[in-house]
């Protein structure tokens, strides 16, 4: 039998990885695209393994007509995996920040992702007289959904209503067996950063300098990150274990930027930021 997967936000980075590595596995992938272009380089790469989605996740009526096809296609033997990959970084210090861009964030990472997940939950097994295995849900949140960096505070928030969602849904979803997974990545060699975060308007405010300094370490941290066809990689093989973890941290240089801070008393961290930002 086909096994046919679906990933939201595949024409660049971990979504796209992701794409490349269930195909090269056997697995028909629909993927959600916002821009036909898209969709047809895409659909001239992966040929008859890839079905291209034309929808943006804060767009209920896309979400169903997505849906509705996918249902249409396959809704005999449904999904086997739901990644729920979109998502976008908006930055800027919390206090200066306009409410827009604050609530933008969330519609994309968290308010998106649920509506998708709602959409196709019947085909991955939430539904009366489904015969097939049930599948399974990897949310994408990152090492924001557990540690908490300046400036990003926006997207830190939504990473971490991802995590505390996922966890309900895992329990909520015990009685039809579907598995929910959280995969937190750290810093991934991903365009992301480079579409949302903007620092410019802030300049003039009491954090113009620290933000600079700021962008930085960012900079540099996103080019010792991980590459995106690693992640792609990895989360095949969560899609094909049959009894995977409830979260995976992929993250470089683990040990210093991932289990000692969150050992650590968060004011001990506080100083290490500050001093690293300030001084």
């Amino acid at each position: 039998m086909k096994k046919h997967a679906l990933v939201t936000g595949v024409s660049t980075g971990i979504g796209y990885e992701s794409l490349k590595a269930l195909v090269s596995r056997g697995y028909h992938v629909y993927g959600s695209v916002r821009k036909q272009e898209d969709a047809d380089h895409l659909k001239g790469q992966f040929g008859e393994s890839f079905t291209p989605l034309i929808f943006d996740v804060t767009d209920q009526v896309g979400v169903n007509q997505a849906a509705a096809k996918v249902f249409a296609d396959i809704g005999d033997t449904g999904l086997d995996c739901l990644v729920n990959n979109s998502g976008i970084a908006i930055g800027g210090p919390l206090q200066h920040q306009p409410i827009e861009d604050f609530e933008n964030q969330f519609q994309v990472n968290v308010i998106g992702l649920m509506r998708v997940t709602k959409a196709f939950l019947p085909l991955l097994g939430a539904r009366e007289n489904h015969t097939i295995a049930p599948g399974k849900i990897i949310n994408i949140s990152s090492v924001a959904g557990k540690f908490a960096q300046p400036f990003v505070g926006a997207y830190v928030s939504s990473k971490h209503a991802v995590e505390g969602l996922s966890h309900s849904l895992r329990r909520e979803l015990l009685i039809y067996g579907i598995k929910v997974v959280i995969v937190g990545p750290g810093a991934v060699k991903t365009p992301i950063w480079d579409k949302g975060i903007n620092m410019e308007p802030y300049k003039d405010t009491a954090y113009g300098k620290i933000l600079k300094k700021f962008a930085e370490v960012a900079k540099k941290g996103g080019a010792e990150g991980l590459e995106a066809s690693y992640l792609g990689g990895k989360i095949a093989d969560i899609t094909e274990h049959k009894n995977p973890k409830l979260r995976y941290a992929f993250v470089p240089n683990s040990f210093t930027n991932w289990t000692i801070p969150r050992l650590l008393p968060d004011r001990w961290v506080d100083m290490f930021v500050k001093k690293q930002l300030l001084e």
